[in-house]
């Protein structure tokens, strides 16, 4: 059994089916990206394993323990980050933490140190006395992460963990994520699809209510490898240039489609599709264009990434 496990849940507001029949497990070691179209039953289904709500059927268990007959044992247990973090705008960062801490059992000597424990991972210690509501947006968001671990959970669940944070930040909660994820269950709910490639080992996707893809991102990126594209860009010397490009690129082995375009005045660009079941063309690609007086800008291979998978998952679940 996972740390998270939720089992064909169903949850209507109404006549609205939020969510219709959603499971999957999470294992601690492991960071799972939670991905869907607004609507989709995302948060009803992150509310649903915090205890916040009941499913309607189903069964959600957080360490073992029964969100509905157990809601105060898989609090204790799990460090929520929602979107909007909430926060007494008025308390000072290292009380509002200790605060937390308080919350969850944590008192005196313990309180101070699981804060500041927090306000190290989370880069706070610059601000530990300024008042929450006097931060940016960036510095309360790390005040919601500090506060979503101060009490050492066994799962966290973070909803747009990113939001408001400059480039460095990001990479820097990326980190973090990881390093969490070492001990703990991780679920991260995001639309930055490329935030969720570069942190998550697993990816669920769920339009309208249902999950309709789960498994890492390489397993479900598999079955798109057919759709693997090269793009070239030339210079364009003289009216044959575009000729030249296609004759060049219709002699590589492996090439089965070629585009050409001809829209800016100073360029050339093909796009290459190649045949299916071919290794990548690229050092076949760029020797056949070395044996021409073409001067070439550009070579580059464009894969399938998650958001072909994702538009394309909730395009057939609208067609449904």
């Amino acid at each position: 059994m996972g740390m998270i496990s939720v089992r064909e849940v169903h949850k209507s507001f109404g006549r609205l089916r939020a969510v219709r029949g959603v499971g999957f497990e999470i294992e601690a070691g492991q960071v799972t990206g939670l991905l869907g179209p607004n609507g989709a039953g995302k948060s009803t289904t992150i509310r649903m394993i915090t205890s916040y709500m009941p499913p309607d059927k189903g069964r959600v268990e957080v360490c073992g323990f029964d969100t509905q007959t157990d809601s105060a044992e898989v609090r204790k247990r799990i460090g929520y980050l929602p979107e909007d973090a909430p926060s007494y705008p008025e308390m000072s960062v290292e009380p509002f933490l200790r605060f937390r801490a308080s919350l969850y059992g944590i008192r005196g000597k313990n309180a101070k140190m699981a804060a500041q424990h927090a306000m190290d991972r989370c880069w706070l210690n610059d601000v530990r006395k300024r008042r929450i509501g006097h931060l940016s947006k960036g510095y309360r968001q790390r005040v919601g992460l500090a506060s979503a671990i101060v009490h050492d959970p066994k799962v966290v669940i973070l909803d747009e963990p990113t939001n408001g944070l400059d480039p460095s930040q990001i990479l820097a909660v990326r980190k973090l994520v990881r390093e969490l994820a070492i001990e703990k269950a991780v679920l991260v709910s995001s639309h930055i699809l490329a935030e969720v490639e570069r942190t998550c080992d697993r990816v669920v996707i769920i339009a309208r209510g249902k999950v309709r893809a789960d498994g890492t991102p390489e397993e479900l990126l598999a079955p798109l490898g057919s759709e693997v594209g090269y793009r070239v860009g030339c210079e364009r010397q003289s009216r044959d240039t575009a000729e030249t490009l296609e004759k060049a690129l219709r002699a590589v082995q492996g090439v089965q489609e070629i585009a050409v375009c001809e829209e800016e005045p100073d360029w050339v660009r093909a796009e290459v599709k190649p045949a299916q079941g071919t290794t990548d063309l690229r050092p076949a690609i760029g020797a056949a264009l070395n044996g021409t007086q073409l001067i070439v800008r550009e070579l580059w291979r464009e894969e399938p990434r998650l958001e072909t998978l994702f538009i394309r998952s909730v395009r057939q679940e609208d067609e449904q």
